[in-house]
Parts: C-alpha cells; sequence; structure tokens
C-alpha cells in the first residue's frame, strides 16, 4: 500500500507547531498560505484524523497530531541523515559539522582554526555551541556533535568514539581581591572555606548523572552555565573557588582576582578532543589533526 504521509507534509506540520499558526508557517516556508492549508486538509482527510485545533490565534497540535509529528520529526532527521551521508559519500566532505567546546576553553581557540578550513571549503556549514563537564561526552556519545574540544576525562563508556589528550589545564584557587579570605595568612583549609559560597559550573549532561569538580562539603553553591559567568561572579565576590589559569590571566595581572594556597591543591587536569569512530568526513579529519598539532591550543 503506498503511505499517504509524505516528508513535505510532517515539514509542513513541524513548523505550523513551531511557529503558532498555519500563516507564520507560510512565511517561514515561503508559501502562501492556502497552500499550507491544503497540505494539512489533505493530509487531515487521507488519514482521517483531526491534526489541528485553534486556542485562540495559535494552531496547536491535537493528541493525533502530537503523535504524528513525534515520530514524524524522527522521519525528518533520518531523511536529513541520509542526505547528508549521500553528499558525503559523494564528495567525501560533510556538508555540516557540529562542534562542541567544553567552557573550560573560550570559544575562540576554534576562529583561526576555522578562518583555515573556510580558506578550503568555504560553503561548509559549521554549528557552535558549549558544553560542560559530563554534558562534552554526552554530545559525542548521543550523536549531537561531530567534535568536542575539551571533554575532561573520559567515563566508563566511550563505545564508538576516539578520544585524544590536547593539554593539561592548571586550576588555581582564586577569589576577588577585596575578599576575607585574603587576609588569612596560610594554606586554606576545608574548614576556612565551608562558610564562603562556591561558584560551580552547572554540568550540561541531560542524560548521564551530572559531574561536580572543585567543591568542598557544606559549602553553599552558586550555580551558573559557563566558566565566563564564573569569573565574573567571582570578580565581584559573589563566591570562590577553582578556575583554569589561562582563562584568568589578566584578571590575576591586573589584581582583580587573586590566586591563594590551598591545603587541596588541584593538580593540573588533561582535556581530550573526542569525536566518532563512525564519521569519516574530511572536516572531522582536518580538524582532528590540526587540533593535536596545535596543542596547547590556548
Amino acid at each position: 500500500m503506498t503511505s499517504k504521509l509524505t516528508l513535505e507534509a510532517l515539514e509542513v506540520i513541524d513548523t505550523i507547531d513551531r511557529k503558532g499558526s498555519f500563516a507564520a508557517a507560510a512565511a517561514a516556508l515561503y508559501r502562501v498560505p492556502s497552500a499550507v492549508t491544503y497540505s494539512v486538509q489533505k493530509l487531515e482527510e487521507d488519514l482521517g484524523v483531526t491534526l489541528f485545533r485553534k486556542q485562540g490565534r495559535r494552531s496547536v497540535l491535537t493528541p493525533a497530531g502530537r503523535v504524528l509529528l513525534t515520530q514524524g520529526r524522527e522521519l525528518l532527521e533520518a531523511a536529513e541523515r541520509l542526505v547528508e551521508t549521500t553528499r558525503q559519500v559523494s564528495s567525501g566532505w560533510e556538508s555540516c559539522i557540529n562542534i562542541a567546546i567544553d567552557t573550560v576553553f573560550n570559544i575562540d581557540v576554534i576562529y583561526p582554526h576555522l578562518n583555515a578550513l573556510y580558506q578550503l571549503k568555504p560553503d561548509i556549514e559549521i554549528n557552535l555551541y558549549e558544553e560542560v563537564l559530563g554534558g562534552s561526552w554526552e554530545a559525542a556519545l548521543e550523536g549531537r556533535a561531530d567534535l568536542i574540544i575539551g571533554a575532561p576525562e573520559p567515563p566508563t563508556n566511550t563505545q564508538g568514539l576516539q578520544f585524544a589528550a590536547i593539554c593539561q589545564v592548571e586550576w588555581l584557587f582564586v577569589v576577588a581581591k577585596q575578599h576575607p579570605l585574603t587576609r588569612i595568612n596560610k594554606p586554606l583549609t576545608e574548614a576556612d572555606l565551608q562558610h564562603h559560597r562556591a561558584v560551580i559550573v552547572r554540568d550540561s549532561s541531560r542524560q548521564l548523572p551530572p559531574l561536580t569538580r572543585r567543591v568542598f562539603d557544606k559549602q553553599a553553591v552558586i550555580r551558573v552555565a559557563t566558566i565566563q559567568q564564573k569569573i565574573a561572579l567571582q570578580q565581584q565576590g559573589l563566591g570562590v573557588g577553582f578556575l583554569p589559569t589561562h582563562r584568568i590571566q589578566e584578571q590575576l595581572n591586573s589584581g582583580e582576582l587573586v590566586s591563594l594556597p590551598i591545603a587541596q591543591q588541584m593538580t593540573p587536569a588533561p582535556v581530550y578532543l573526542v569525536w566518532k569512530t563512525s564519521n569519516k568526513g574530511k572536516a572531522l579529519r582536518w580538524f582532528v589533526e590540526r587540533l593535536k598539532e596545535s596543542t596547547p591550543i590556548f
């Protein structure tokens, strides 16, 4: 039996759901509103179900419509992967590559490499975003990213992944120049720190258990999304904690942040490049080889 469901119809349903109305979906799809309305009505007639109902000015999916779209999005994603694989087999180059940079690095570490790649492949699409701690590995394991830069130590499950250490990151315990802890003339102990708020960067994992690093028991905490936010809060004296030396050299030189000795010093920690073994694309290979040769990358 010939299926009455098409990828084009699923794309229309998906766009209406994201944009909230038939008119907004038509504008996003560069179609006239009547064409979008016809596509939905035709699909509803073919399937014998109602897909949308009005809720004020918005068009909202019915329960049947929601089931159709939830599984339909999987088909749309599979179709995109199929197109990408076909193009890659033809040319060897990916049309798009997703790169996640752990927040231990400033995202600008990638800029010179992007510029060099664009000299070779100016039409490639690159998506950049940040991950934190376990979220870096999860992004690779779940396929959200083709390449991770700066992932922490590997988890127990690294099936299907390759990785290589790219540098050691040194961590310093730092506080704002006016912070009370600067008046203690000895290495700081856990007892000294437990009454001072710690600033920690929130693990970006969605499924894996979140990791926490360099926080002492009994400390109050304030959680932020990136290292840059952590630096800013500690500069304001709103909390204390460990920060990567290469990210705060300017603040250390100016005296805005002060490094203090601590009884439980953190040893330098390796960070990693991570990539999928199944991805044979030229762009990924180019990045991996170039970043391996560029260590340390900050």
